[in-house]
């Protein structure tokens, strides 16, 4: 039987219909733990959401192939296939969104999933109130969206889909960076910042609004997590990343890109958590 990753519309006529697809959505629990299962299962039931469990790797993808969901619990600490595998292939199907819950907590573990497509992340142990929470968070913004790029996709606010922006070609519907007709490969969240700072560009963004924004929902009071994507970024695009002409920093403020940039308009030269 061929895989079905069709999934049901999510187009809501007003903010009523949107909070109505939030409460009847389909979530697919990955956890290996018989304790979170079981309390997954019953409080999210509870809550009105239809659940279904997989105990590993292997056992998601093929459920979520078979029967898509509206959202996925992923635990990274799986057997047979890690949970950033699972992220991956995922994300790779469909643009589902994820969150992942899980024991590992330390920078490189979010970074890492963030780039891999997650949608928010949040630690054990952990309270329920908060998971739903952030769960409808998640599939508020994804029912209201409909009319946008799928979830976790920032789309320009102003300008047209494609422009050019200092020696780049920006092309926003399709995603595509590329400079003398080569391609920048950007991660989704690489894309994501960029396409914030070029709305419009010359726009200082401040670091608070770029965390909530990319990172919506989630309290990211260590703002480390935004310079290593700021540092990923100019060494993707800047000559010489320790001097950057067009991803410039806004000392104590944020960020801006600059199109064409003179010695007036030079920002603050990187921190050291930027490099």
């Amino acid at each position: 039987m061929g895989a079905d990753t069709s999934r049901r519309s999510t187009t809501p006529g007003s903010r009523a219909e949107a909070e109505a697809l939030v409460g009847a959505a389909r979530i697919l629990v990955v956890e290996d733990e018989g304790s979170y299962q079981d309390a997954l299962l019953v409080g999210l039931t509870r809550e009105g959401y239809q659940v279904e469990v997989a105990a590993d790797g292997v056992t998601a993808m093929q459920r979520f192939i078979d029967h898509p969901p509206d959202l996925v619990l992923l635990d990274l600490l799986l057997p047979g296939m890690s949970g950033l595998e699972v992220c991956r292939r995922m994300r790779a199907v469909a643009p589902t969104p994820i969150i992942i819950v899980s024991a590992l907590n330390t920078e490189t573990d979010v970074v890492l999933a963030f780039e891999l497509g997650a949608e928010d992340y949040i630690s054990k142990p952990y309270r329920l109130r908060e998971l739903v929470a952030r769960i409808r968070s998640v599939l508020r913004r994804m029912a209201l969206s409909s009319q946008e790029p799928p979830p976790g996709v920032i789309a320009p606010t102003t300008g047209p889909d494609a422009i050019a922006a200092g020696p780049f070609q920006v092309n926003f519907a399709r995603r595509v960076v590329t400079a003398q007709g080569d391609p920048i490969h950007l991660s989704r969240r690489e894309f994501d910042l960029l396409a914030l700072l070029l709305s419009p560009p010359g726009r200082v963004r401040t670091r608070d609004e770029l965390i909530d924004k990319l990172w919506a929902g989630r309290d990211l009071a260590d703002t480390r997590t935004l310079d290593t994507h700021v540092r990923r970024l100019r060494l993707k695009l800047e000559m010489d990343p320790a001097h950057p002409q067009f991803l410039l920093t806004v000392r104590g403020v944020g960020f801006r890109f600059e199109l064409g940039v003179d010695e007036a308009s030079q920002g603050a030269p990187p921190t050291p958590d930027e490099r």
